[in-house]
């Protein structure tokens, strides 16, 4: 295919059929969806076989390609799920009366035709599909070519499930993988309301340089972890360690320690045993490289700085000391891809100062980053986690796949 113009045209067309459904419409949809994810479970896994065969096993995106039994259950109750969130279109957000007698409302709409450009992980295929529909819009979505074989499987079921309920399958898209025509989606203003990509800083860092349509940024994740010197160091050691292995390939996942300078022995103390039996490589500034080895750690490189600043979706982080708070709070607004920051301590002035000053869509006092999720903050399913400020900040989930208009309503007035 050498061009994705019948494809952008029969969005417009199915733009229209779902601004037709009403919210007991989406929910059979999203009920269907679920239903066949989970009659179809053996034959998406064999696709998604077909894609994992042909990526090495290391590869950091392994992880989010495979997909498991576990996993399809998780994906057809998150469609579940997201049928049973308040329909976030056609809200009345004001309302006035004016002097010449004309009323005024400002209500919520779908955004349109939404597309999503995405890397390696299947699971956004049906995250970002069940999210279009209970809100409303259209989506065309844009995997890359590491996922094809289970994306393909994964949008044939979407597809059937709408047909299957009397609408237009066109409202669920699956766009070819030539890099060739990711820019006539990138400029496609004609059909596309707007782009949002999720993936790799470069991803991001190519769509925002190529684009025409507007872009909404689903960022990168470089997190850290401060460990203030009031910090309870046991419970320290705990939220370190299960954000940076609990699931190292996303991206609220930890990529960088700092620790005061005044408690930096005890608590790698307290971490080794948890990062020895995940085999966590560390890359430490030099005084932290010296007590990783005098303690035997196996796996302890010397940092550089290419380390820090650095998204590693890997077992692999980066660790330094730092003298106090504003040391860490500089290293942060320097490194930062202002996506999850935490700060662990027991000093509540300290606390207090972090999280208002650090700029970034998620900031946590003693809690794992790996709570920077849709799911977990009782959103539903997300589009990704946006990093940037205009239209939606952190989880970018049903709520936010909306806009603004304006209904007037008179009895032949005029100006």
């Amino acid at each position: 295919m050498n061009t994705i113009q019948q494809q952008l045209s029969d969005s417009r067309v199915a733009k229209q059929a779902i601004n037709e459904l009403r919210i007991q419409d989406k929910q059979r949809i999203l009920e269907r969806i679920a239903s066949l994810l989970q009659i179809h479970s053996n034959e998406v896994l064999q696709q998604n076989q077909l894609d994992l065969e042909r990526m090495e096993n290391d590869d950091p995106k392994y992880d989010r390609l495979k997909l498991t039994v576990e996993r399809i259950e998780g994906l057809a109750q998150s469609v579940l799920d997201i049928s049973r969130l308040a329909d976030p279109t056609d809200r009345l957000l004001s309302t006035k009366k004016l002097d010449n007698g004309l009323l005024v409302e400002k209500r919520t709409v779908a955004l349109g035709v939404v597309g999503v450009i995405y890397e390696s992980r299947p699971n956004v295929t049906i995250d970002v599909a069940a999210l279009c529909i209970q809100s409303g819009n259209v989506c065309l979505l844009r995997g890359g070519s590491d996922a094809w074989y289970t994306n393909r499987y994964l949008v044939g079921l979407l597809r059937q499930a709408l047909v299957e309920c009397g609408t237009d399958p066109n409202i669920v898209q699956l766009l070819p993988t030539e890099r060739a025509l990711v820019n006539e989606l990138l400029e496609a203003v004609r059909y596309v309301d707007i782009i949002i990509p999720r993936g790799s800083q470069g991803l991001i860092d190519f769509v925002r340089q190529h684009a025409k349509v507007p872009v909404i940024e689903t960022g990168a994740g470089v997190c850290h972890t401060y460990v203030e010197a009031s910090a309870d160091l046991a419970k320290a050691a705990r939220i370190v360690a299960n954000a940076k292995i609990s699931r190292p390939s996303v991206c609220n996942a930890l990529d960088t320690v700092l620790v005061d300078d005044k408690i930096d022995q005890q608590f790698i103390e307290q971490l080794i045993p948890y990062f020895s039996e995940a085999a966590v490589d560390v890359f430490a500034s030099d005084k932290l490289y010296d007590i990783f080895k005098n303690a035997g750690y196996p796996f302890i490189h010397r940092a550089d700085d290419a380390d820090f600043g650095r998204e590693f979706l890997d077992l692999k982080c980066s660790i330094k000391e730092v003298d106090g708070l504003e040391e860490a709070l500089t290293h942060i607004a320097h490194y930062s891809s202002k996506h999850s920051e935490c700060i662990v301590s027991q000093d509540s002035i300290k606390i207090t100062k972090f999280m208002r000053s650090v700029d970034a869509a998620a900031v946590y006092s003693n809690a794992s980053t790996r709570f920077t999720d849709g799911g977990e903050f009782g959103l539903g399913a997300e589009i990704g986690i946006s990093t940037q400020k205009l239209h939606a900040r952190g989880p970018f989930a049903l709520e936010k796949l909306v806009t603004e208009k304006w209904f007037v309503t008179g009895d032949g007035q005029i100006r």
